[in-house]
């Protein structure tokens, strides 16, 4: 992953005012644990304009869904609960042959309180003048526990080492 391509990615969204949040690898890397991550996972507001300003700024940062679906259907609340029922589809990839190391994963339904959780993004500047928002720390850890991987699990245990919280690492319980 290289931070021109998320450079790209996000002035693409902050120029269309696309209403996203950082989630995923990167805001765990944001909020203090260092490690290897190979996609951007966004969390974007599910408002059928907020999506169409979102596939238009990606595709303006060279980027297209990785499976034949339109700003339209993806829009569509009764298209993504089929999507999500019928493939079990969590997330839409969005791939560029001009950043092919830096793919993008739009979660197909919002896995919070999009509002409640943009209104309290720890806003972070990636470089001069790029605001990034990034998902809670505390929302963060929530998404991690749903998703149970066990790259997650590890993340849960760095971010709670990091806050000074317990972890499975501590051997005190």
């Amino acid at each position: 992953m290289k931070l021109s391509s998320l450079e790209a990615i996000f002035n693409a969204l902050n120029r269309a005012k696309v209403r996203f949040l950082v989630v995923g690898g990167v805001a765990v890397n944001a909020h203090g644990y260092g490690r290897n991550t190979f996609d951007l996972d966004l969390v974007i507001q599910l408002e059928p304009l907020n999506v169409d300003a979102a596939f238009e700024a990606l595709g303006s940062a060279g980027y297209h869904p990785a499976q034949p679906v339109s700003a339209a259907q993806f829009g569509d609340p009764a298209t993504r609960a089929a999507w999500i029922q019928e493939k079990g589809m969590v997330v839409l990839r969005f791939w560029s042959d001009a950043h092919p190391e830096t793919p993008v994963d739009v979660f197909v339904a919002e896995p919070f309180d999009f509002d409640a959780e943009h209104r309290l993004a720890l806003l972070q500047e990636l470089a001069p003048g790029l605001i990034v928002p990034l998902v809670r720390v505390e929302t963060l850890l929530s998404m991690k526990r749903a998703a149970g991987r066990l790259k997650d699990l590890a993340d849960i245990d760095e971010l709670n080492l990091l806050l000074g919280n317990p972890s499975s690492y501590d051997q005190s319980r």
